[in-house]
């Protein structure tokens, strides 16, 4: 038998965003007699998870993992459902296309009229059938999260929640405070080395030094503490992600919708994130946008621009030193994909959290999944940009041998390959890639499916999508009820 490992004496976490106060909340729950310590350091307007508004289904896995109610975010956050994502003009100039989570959709791979519709309304003006329960759901303003009940028509829906993000993070802040968490603000000047290729304290501002065992860097894409190690490495995505920067509109009035937008224009995407406490609004653009029509498409008053050099550390990992969110890898905002990265990468620690002795082992397994959770999620933000219509606003652009081979197997087979931690499941891709205007292509199977079985197909979805209509109360309804709870 392996002898128990002496536990973690003191943690700190750099960086009090939201992604530093889940962090947190998390260690305090796994460590219960470890020192948790959080240095609030400088905010990085450019720290796309830290700023984020919303996530993917993920994350509401994590928050039921450490108590954080989903009615209470509702209750005290804003918060809000997100059934689809509505993509508009990425197939051209007409085209609109709905993408949803879960498996409940009604494009099996295996039935022609998957490949002769490929999602969405088509140029020529044509409504397309539903994708998705979800997508049913919200072009119908009806929604409640399932119950769990057995046999609930709404069961199979997956869904994202949205926020008002600095009310989210005062919840963390709250919960944190509770737990007994220490805190304190400051500017990490400089590190102490340990002699062992990581960190044995902190220098805050010229004052005394602040050690730990174990650093957690969640400082937004400076990276403060991983930056400053002799190992620190960064990959440059240019080649593959063509944003450089990205202009934030401020909040306008409320809007209560179960669906996003995210709509090319001339000068770049815009998305636009429906919320109780206002619609935010940015623009993601590459180089060379003139003031003026960046501007135009925006359409909202702005209220600042960073700039964007995307990409990602060697390794997340360094000494006793872990990076989590923009720390580790920065890019577009493009699916809301950042900060459901940073969540996937504290469920990793969690699962991977090393004793006072680190083990190079787990060391290196933590980086080896880090790394592929980084790359494929960057091969979904830039799959987007292999649409119909994007080469025109964002040039030609390189992929990865991975994302080459899904879009030529989904295009040609209407399959989408096996990915060790791909951060959608492949029935999620591919309602994204046929959202954008990527009609599917014809498998054997499609080949052999008879007008019969396509008959029942489309028959059993319309029974499910009825019964979900007469399940699910107006959307507006619902959080009336939750709210006077």
């Amino acid at each position: 038998m392996s002898d128990p490992r002496d536990m973690l004496r003191r943690v700190v976490v750099a960086g009090d965003g939201q992604v530093g106060a889940l962090t947190a909340l998390a260690l305090r729950k796994a460590l219960p007699a470890t020192e948790i310590f959080v240095l609030g350091t400088p905010p990085n307007p450019a720290a796309f998870a830290d700023r984020a508004a919303t996530a993917l289904p993920f994350s509401n896995r994590l928050h039921d993992k450490f108590g954080i109610s989903e009615e209470d975010l509702v209750r005290r956050t804003g918060a809000s459902h997100r059934l689809v994502t509505r993509y508009a003009g990425w197939g051209g100039t007409e085209h609109q296309g709905f993408a949803s989570y879960g498996e409940a959709h009604n494009r099996p791979n295996t039935a022609r009229f998957a490949s002769d519709w490929g999602g969405g309304a088509r140029d020529t003006g044509g409504e397309a059938p539903a994708g998705s329960l979800a997508e049913v759901l919200a072009k119908s303003g009806k929604f409640a999260p399932p119950s769990g009940e057995p046999g609930n028509p709404l069961a199979e829906i997956d869904y994202a929640l949205r926020w008002n993000m600095p009310a989210y993070r005062e919840v963390l802040v709250g919960m944190a405070q509770q737990a007994g968490i220490q805190y304190a603000r400051g500017q990490i000047t400089d590190v102490q080395p340990d002699g062992a290729g990581g960190v044995s304290a902190l220098f805050i501002d010229g004052a005394n030094a602040l050690p730990a065992d174990l650093f957690i860097d969640c400082t937004g894409p400076q990276a403060s503490i991983l930056s400053r190690l002799a190992g620190a490495m960064r990959d440059d995505w240019s080649a593959m992600l063509p944003v450089r920067a990205v202009l934030f509109g401020k909040p306008g009035d409320p809007v209560v919708s179960l669906e996003d937008r995210v709509t090319l224009t001339a000068a770049g995407w815009r998305a636009d994130v429906a919320g109780r406490d206002g619609k935010t609004s940015l623009l993601a653009m590459p180089e060379g946008v003139e003031e003026q029509a960046m501007l135009t498409a925006l359409d909202v008053e702005p209220e600042g621009i960073v700039a964007l050099q995307p990409g990602c550390a060697g390794n997340a990992w360094l000494g006793n030193v872990i990076a989590l969110g923009d720390a580790v890898a920065h890019f577009e905002p493009l699916g809301w994909l950042n900060l459901d990265l940073a969540h996937r990468h504290l469920a990793l620690l969690l699962e991977m959290l090393p004793g006072l002795t680190i083990d190079p082992r787990e060391r290196d397994e933590f980086n080896r999944r880090t790394r592929l959770m980084v790359e494929r999620s960057r091969d979904v933000v830039a799959s987007h940009y292999s649409a119909p219509s994007a080469a025109s606003v964002f040039g030609e652009l390189q992929q990865s041998d991975e994302l080459s081979a899904a879009l030529d197997q989904y295009q040609r087979r209407g399959r989408i390959p096996f990915y060790e931690e791909m951060p959608l499941m492949a029935a999620e891709w591919s309602s994204l890639l046929s959202a954008i205007g990527h009609p599917p292509g014809k498998g054997l199977l499609a080949h052999t499916t008879d007008e019969s079985a396509e008959a029942a197909t489309a028959a059993a979805f319309e029974a499910k999508s009825d019964a979900a209509l007469r399940a699910a109360p107006p959307y507006p309804a619902w959080l009336e009820h939750v709210l006077k709870a």
